[in-house]
């Protein structure tokens, strides 16, 4: 689980990571449509208050899939390393659960497994108060896929990893230090003997900015007074630039039932690991900055289990009924209102959304 690194004071935390295009229609010869918005779920939960020490696991969910890419074999998960036998058999326990649920003050999570065989995919990130300040936090969902290991380790690395780099290049240089982080957090990863990838999207609050970064096809989307606003670029083989940077480096993609694959197995251009794709399917994110104004009312981090089913404004819909102008927002509701909704309308994906309040961190 990521954990504020030394040279920062420990914050609370808790666990389990555009551009308009016009979309491609897929035949003979044209390419395929860009899929609408896409997200996913997450399982363990720890909480680590200041003063460091670690509290009760919560576990995860149920949920949906649209079959979007090929999956290599299951893999065994190493347990990671959290200090206590009795953290690391809950952790072990909510492998095996079907849902994950948190419910903070600026922020609320509900992840649902799908209904493939196996443990939950995703996972999340939330790390409150960094450097001791209410008004900065980072925020992640990612999206394993062929197991998940990869996303088990971005959820425990990657905050860690910018935050060095933060840290590192100073105030002025954050969207390099999110760049170098993302990196950093794929290089540690292919060290593993670890197979599989993971998509992830990460939100960090800083000074009164909000840095969204993502990789893959996980998304968010803000409201804006009502308006809903896709702050990320699903990075799919089926958009042009993607395309076209996989051919000049020698590799190829091509669309198979609609759906556009690399080398005919991943369905997304970008994430973390995948080793047997690294030299296409790089881990490089793309980042969007936004001073926050007064009409940003909350972000939508979900994986793709959502978006495949779920439109960027019916989401933003859903939640701002529940979360806005009332004087307790039920954003834990709103996250599993959209999770339900997306299950009735056949998605079998692990799903997993994250509500995060904007107001406050003004």
């Amino acid at each position: 689980m990521p954990c504020a690194i030394t040279t920062i004071s420990s914050p609370t935390i808790f666990t389990s990571s555009p551009r308009d295009l016009s979309p491609v229609v897929c035949n003979s010869t044209t390419s395929p449509p860009s899929p609408p918005s896409s997200l996913s779920s997450p399982l363990t939960l720890n909480h680590i208050q200041n003063n460091g020490e670690e509290g009760k696991s919560i576990s995860p969910l149920k949920v949906a899939k649209v079959m979007k890419r090929k999956r290599p074999a299951m893999i065994e998960i190493p347990v990671a390393n959290l200090g206590s036998e009795d953290v690391k058999k809950m952790t072990l326990d909510s492998y095996r659960s079907k849902e994950v649920e948190f419910e903070g003050d600026n922020c609320s999570v509900y992840c649902r497994k799908g209904k493939r065989c196996g443990v939950m995919e995703d996972r999340y990130i939330a790390v409150l108060g960094l450097r001791e300040d209410s008004k900065q936090a980072f925020f992640g969902v990612l999206d394993g896929h062929g197991g998940a290991g990869a996303a088990e380790f971005a959820a425990n690395n990657l905050e860690k990893n910018i935050m060095i780099e933060v840290l590192k290049g100073g105030e002025e240089d954050i969207i390099n230090a999110l760049r170098e982080g993302y990196l950093n957090t794929d290089i540690e990863f292919m060290k593993k003997d670890i197979g599989g990838g993971t998509c992830c999207v990460t939100v960090l609050i800083h000074k009164g900015h909000i840095f969204v970064s993502n990789v893959g096809d996980c998304r968010a989307v803000m409201s804006q007074g009502g308006i809903a606003e896709a702050l990320t670029l699903d990075h799919k083989p089926s958009l042009k630039d993607e395309r076209d940077r996989i051919k000049s480096l020698g590799g190829y993609v091509d669309c198979c039932h609609g759906v556009w694959r690399v080398h005919g197995s991943l369905a997304v251009s970008r994430a973390i690991g995948d080793r047997h794709l690294k030299q296409w399917v790089i881990a490089e994110p793309t980042t969007k900055v936004l001073k926050i104004m007064p009409n940003f009312e909350f972000l939508i981090l979900a994986s793709d289990g959502l978006w495949d089913r779920v439109s960027n404004q019916e989401a933003v819909d859903v939640v701002r009924h529940l979360c806005v102008g009332l004087d307790k927002p039920k954003t834990f509701f709103a996250c599993k209102k959209l999770v339900d909704l997306s299950v009735t309308r056949g998605s079998v994906d692990d799903i997993s959304v994250m509500i995060i309040q904007l107001p406050q961190f003004i």
